[in-house]
């Protein structure tokens, strides 16, 4: 008894499932789910990253442009002196820093040796010279003044042979690696900021980031513009979607990927094949703009439909209508 009993259980599912899907989706009417909405079409602002005075605009309303186009250019001579400045202090740092990492040339080396050897020599004179002041004063042949002055010229002669010599130790050990660490700092930020006048340099031409129609052209030539102030309006090709909305008992037979089909009031004929693309987890009030007055404080669920082959006869806020069936077919079932 209880094998007869699972082939009826799965029977009346498979009744039900068929119940669901071909007489639920009826809608009471003999047709299958229709929904309406509207044509969105993502536009873009586009603006200059940095100020200046317009030099060209390239384009018209109603132009269609590529990716990459340039659409405008500002006048770019005081961006690219700034450019200038930026490389000199680029070359200034790099030969700063190369000259700490080499450190003391031999030359240099070479010539504070010869300077303690110069001053030792001074020394020796000034101690000899002393030596004989000191004998001369002892004899009374010279006075106190004449011995301290060759005391204090001794005394001069050490004090400036420890300076030669403290230079020469500093020339021969080259520079410390805090002074290279801070030369190799220094280059880098300039570095950074000659790549920063470089790009604001770049900034200066306006390019096209997509496909798409301009439908407005807000600033004109000679005209000064602050970074980020619209310069044009593009509408992009692609994507193009639609937004419909499902309500709450119809939910179940609508789900992400479906394979649906647009039609518009101009051609009710010829459908753009689409796909459901995204479908909004919180209920909604049915809006003001798509039904009746009766309809709108129904809930629904926002639908996000992209067309997959769409053209120039899907305008943006266009009002459209979405089969789930095609509608040649609809047709002959009817």
């Amino acid at each position: 008894m209880r094998k007869i009993a699972i082939p009826i259980v799965l029977l009346a599912a498979a009744g039900g499932g068929y119940w669901y899907f071909e007489v639920r989706a009826e809608n009471g009417s003999g047709e299958a789910l229709t929904l309406y909405g509207n044509v969105d079409i993502r536009q873009v602002d586009l603006a200059f990253r940095v100020s200046g005075r317009i030099a060209e605009m390239r384009f018209e309303e109603g132009d269609t442009v590529r990716t990459g186009d340039v659409v405008a250019v500002l006048d770019d001579e005081p961006l690219a002196h700034d450019l200038a400045a930026a490389e000199a202090q680029l070359e200034v740092a790099a030969a700063r820093r190369d000259m700490m990492e080499a450190g003391t040339r031999p030359a240099e080396i070479a010539q504070a040796r010869a300077l303690v050897e110069e001053r030792g020599a001074t020394v020796e004179y000034a101690r000899r010279a002393h030596t004989r002041q000191a004998e001369l004063l002892r004899r009374g042949h010279v006075s106190q003044q004449a011995y301290d002055d060759a005391d204090e010229h001794l005394d001069e002669a050490i004090a400036r042979l420890d300076s030669a010599q403290e230079a020469l130790a500093l020339a021969e050990e080259g520079f410390r690696q805090e002074d290279i660490a801070m030369a190799q700092a220094e280059l880098r930020a300039a570095e950074a900021g000659h790549a920063q006048a470089r790009r604001r340099l770049d900034d200066t031409v306006l390019h096209a980031p997509s496909d798409g129609t301009i439908l407005s052209r807000v600033r004109e030539p000679g005209a000064i513009v602050m970074e980020g102030t619209t310069a044009y309006v593009l509408s992009l090709d692609r994507p193009v979607w639609v937004r419909a909305y499902v309500d709450q008992p119809d939910l179940g037979l609508v789900h992400p990927g479906m394979p649906v089909w647009v039609t518009t009031d101009t051609t009710p004929t010829s459908p753009y094949p689409g796909q459901i693309g995204f479908i909004s987890p919180v209920a909604e009030f049915t809006p003001r703009t798509v039904e009746t007055e009766e309809l709108r404080t129904e809930l629904v669920y926002r639908l996000r439909i992209v067309v997959t082959d769409p053209d120039l006869g899907l305008r943006q806020g266009m009002p459209v209508t979405v089969h789930l069936e095609p509608p040649s077919a609809q047709v002959a079932g009817g």
